[in-house]
């Protein structure tokens, strides 16, 4: 995609203005706070020449709170002004991030159809492959971002990395690439 669009660059403005105002910056994750955590995803989906939706949804993948970081910055009601802030596409994806019930989708990646378990709501679903592309990069990115900030033991570590094995089929050389540096981190 190249550098970020001008529409990009200001819907990343306001995402990062909204973020600090929530309390982002001011909020612990592992060996940081949530802001940092999350400009450093952004950060590897900007290396990587994300789409700018991944890359916003990147940038805001917890502001719903995930199934691993259960803190959520804004509530479900404010999915309206996240759209509006980062556009929809990139709100959908983070939106589908938030809402991902691990413990159902996680261990189902490698199959031809993905299920995933709203948390939210309970509803039940099959991702389409553009989901897919979309969660499993924001995925391999955010586990990425923990790895190299020493956030993960060793036993974390080699969980992630075969985590990152499941998403190459849909993240493809980025999730290859960030398994073989995770697996290096941890010899």
């Amino acid at each position: 995609m190249g550098p970020m669009s001008r529409t990009g660059f200001l819907e990343r403005a306001a995402a990062v203005a909204y973020l600090r105002r929530l309390g982002a910056a001011e909020t612990p994750h592992l060996t940081t706070d949530l802001l940092t955590h999350l400009l450093g995803t952004e950060a590897i989906l900007r290396d990587w020449d994300a789409p700018g939706h991944v890359q916003l949804a990147g940038l805001c993948h917890a502001i719903y709170g995930t199934d691993g970081f259960p803190h959520p910055l804004a509530g479900l009601d404010a999915r309206p002004d996240w759209s509006a802030a980062i556009g929809p596409e990139a709100e959908a994806l983070v939106y589908l991030y938030g809402s991902c019930d691990r413990g159902v989708t996680h261990p189902a990646l490698c199959a031809p159809a993905v299920p995933f378990r709203d948390r939210f709501d309970g509803s039940r679903f099959v991702a389409t492959p553009t989901q897919m592309a979309g969660f499993a990069l924001v995925t391999v990115a955010n586990e990425l971002d923990l790895v190299r900030r020493g956030a993960l033991d060793e036993e974390w570590r080699d969980d992630v990395a075969d985590l990152f094995d499941r998403l190459v089929a849909y993240a493809g050389d980025r999730a290859r690439a960030a398994a073989a540096e995770v697996r290096g981190a941890a010899g």
